[in-house]
């Protein structure tokens, strides 16, 4: 590791100066990402400006039912906290599947939102990657693809945004709030947070230098929502998503859905809102046959590789085992799936 030098912000507006005027100089929070690309050369500041200090430690639960989250509250004081379990369970079933206690302990929220992605080419800087080097090549296309994107990727980059925290809040329409370098505030649907790769994959989201989050808002969810995050992993712990779906829905008394809302991880280089799922859904019963064919329309646009491919059936699998048990009363063989369907 490189020697870099260390110092501590005492309030936002020095934060970004430094970071504006310094070649080199990075915000640190939790560092649980930070440092372990630092140990493996993928970045190597000149000066880390530990952010830690500042006045974003807080969850703010409001009286209409939506939270503010700060951007330095640790995951753990998140997924533990009381409104959010109860009222936005989703996100404390993210956080949780998303690491282990230890880290959980010392990751921030804006800094899980900033997470880089664990494409094997990317960490190894032996390797051409153009989210590392623009211009170098993508060795995935052509290497080991078979936890990478099949759906808003490009012929430069088909890495995965590695956050299940992300997913969640995709589902849950959050909005990023961001504090500019100049001082102005700014808030981002999340939604508009992350950039597709395109012919720039090194453009991750839309943060300038010296830009700082330092919130997330979740306005609160619909009436009679149910709510919940599922992930398939290749094992129980520890391990980051091969498909990954957070589902919000609401129902109508016949059993029809009012609103759903459906977000994918492990399959795009960004959380992926399945608003074309969602479309076919709304205000029809979720049969499984109807789930199935609104994730093919879903993913009508992927881009899947060989080795890949079979993420579009298993997110289809996914979102429809997740609509079905959020839908369906336990021990019930009601809302439209027949004895076959429901396998």
């Amino acid at each position: 590791m490189r020697p870099f030098t260390y110092e501590r912000a005492t309030d936002p507006g020095a934060a970004a100066t430094a970071v504006l005027d310094g070649a080199g100089t990075m915000f640190l929070a939790g560092g649980t990402n930070l440092v372990d690309l630092m140990k493996l050369g993928v970045v190597e500041p000149s000066t880390l400006v530990d952010i830690t200090r500042l006045p974003y430690d807080r969850i703010e639960h409001r009286a209409d039912g939506g939270v503010l989250i700060g951007a330095m509250v640790r995951n753990s004081d998140l997924s533990g906290d009381r409104g959010i379990r109860e009222r936005f369970p989703a996100l404390s079933q993210a956080v949780l599947a998303g690491a282990s206690g230890q880290l959980r302990s010392m990751a921030t929220t804006g800094g899980n939102l900033l997470q880089r992605t664990r494409c094997p080419y990317f960490q190894d800087v032996t390797k051409p990657c153009n989210k590392r080097e623009p211009g170098t090549g993508c060795s995935a296309i052509g290497g080991d693809h078979r936890d990478l994107g099949v759906i808003g990727t490009s012929v430069a980059c088909v890495a995965t945004n590695p956050s299940d925290m992300a997913v969640a809040m995709a589902a849950l329409d959050a909005v990023v709030h961001i504090r500019l370098a100049g001082g102005d505030e700014r808030a981002v649907p999340l939604s508009r947070f992350y950039l597709l790769p395109g012919d720039t994959p090194d453009r991750e989201t839309v943060l300038a230098p010296g830009d700082l989050i330092t919130g997330i808002e979740l306005p609160p969810p619909p009436d009679g929502a149910a709510m919940l995050y599922r992930k398939v992993r290749d094992r129980w712990s520890y391990a980051f998503a091969v498909v990954s779906v957070a589902a919000v829905v609401a129902t109508e008394a016949d059993g029809s859905l009012r609103e759903i809302r459906l977000a994918l991880g492990g399959v795009a280089p960004v959380p992926w809102r399945a608003r074309e799922a969602e479309g076919m859904l709304t205000g029809h019963r979720p049969t499984r046959t109807l789930l199935l064919a609104a994730a093919d329309a879903e993913f009508v646009v992927a881009r899947p590789l060989p080795r890949n491919e079979f993420k579009i059936g298993l997110a289809g699998d996914l979102i429809a085992a997740s609509v079905r048990d959020l839908t369906e009363p336990a021990g019930s063989t009601g809302n439209g799936f027949t004895r076959e369907e429901r396998g």
